[in-house]
């Protein structure tokens, strides 16, 4: 039953945005960001789900924000605590809503199967860098179950050495009934899997920690920055998993 009332209200929610999206194609990019950023809450409240952070947010202008994918919840949380555009595989246009929301957010979809697109992606990047608008996205290039992290790609950090732009990394948990869930994950299932077991937890709480600012300096190169954002997540996304070894779901658990 707590379901099926979750669902009404999504519903609803669904109905209400649909009609603001497209009010929203033409509008000045501050005033996207900003109704974006309140819709985007507006579902993590349908959703029941909490955002607890340490320490308090940092406000950068122009920050290059790195963080775990665990889910494509992600997305609402970063954007609820960071406005921002984001990176996102080229798949996520497609997406119900959730695609037109993100692409009116000035999202930059990418294709991870084509190298062409990293230089043209770090150039894009470091304009909006350069123009003190903070940018997004997930390094590890796919989700995991979020009990530890993967590894770090750096090829998109070089848009911050580009533009001589902070980086932040931020590290994300999620939980439910007081204990680190796996439910939320988008990894080895689907939208409308992982949609159903959202609606399913009574509550979910995001845990939200942010690394100390991440400089580059001349010496740096991407690699090194990639190298302290996943130090970061790493440490901070272990100290309570219990099994820091489980990061993607095993072949005979895809096919349940």
């Amino acid at each position: 039953m707590q379901i099926i009332f979750r669902l009404i209200k999504l519903l609803i929610w669904l109905g209400k945005i649909g009609f603001k999206l497209r009010a929203l194609d033409n509008a000045p990019t501050a005033q996207r960001q900003a109704t974006l950023q309140q819709m985007g809450s507006s579902l993590l409240d349908v959703l029941h789900i909490k955002i607890e952070h340490a320490p308090t947010p940092p406000h950068p202008k122009g920050a290059l924000v790195v963080a775990n994918h665990i889910s494509w919840l992600d997305i609402f949380v970063l954007n609820a605590l960071y406005p921002s555009s984001f990176i996102a595989a080229k798949e996520l246009r497609h997406w119900f809503v959730i695609g037109k929301m993100i692409a009116n957010a000035g999202t930059v979809f990418i294709d991870r199967s084509n190298r062409k697109d990293i230089d043209p992606i770090n150039l894009a990047i470091a304009e909006r860098l350069q123009a003190h608008e903070n940018v997004c996205f997930f390094p590890e290039a796919k989700t995991s179950l979020g009990n530890s992290v993967l590894p770090l790609k750096a090829a998109l950090f070089q848009a911050a050495i580009n533009a001589q732009a902070d980086v932040q990394a931020v590290a994300l948990r999620y939980y439910a009934n007081g204990q680190r869930t796996e439910r939320v994950s988008f990894s080895g299932t689907n939208f409308f899997i992982t949609l159903w077991r959202i609606l399913s937890l009574p509550e979910i709480v995001v845990r939200a920690d942010f690394s100390p600012t991440i400089t580059p300096y001349a010496e740096h190169d991407r690699f090194a920055l990639k190298d302290q954002a996943e130090a970061f997540m790493k440490h901070v996304v272990e100290s309570d998993s219990p099994d820091p070894t489980r990061v993607l779901l095993n072949e005979s658990e895809r096919t349940r």
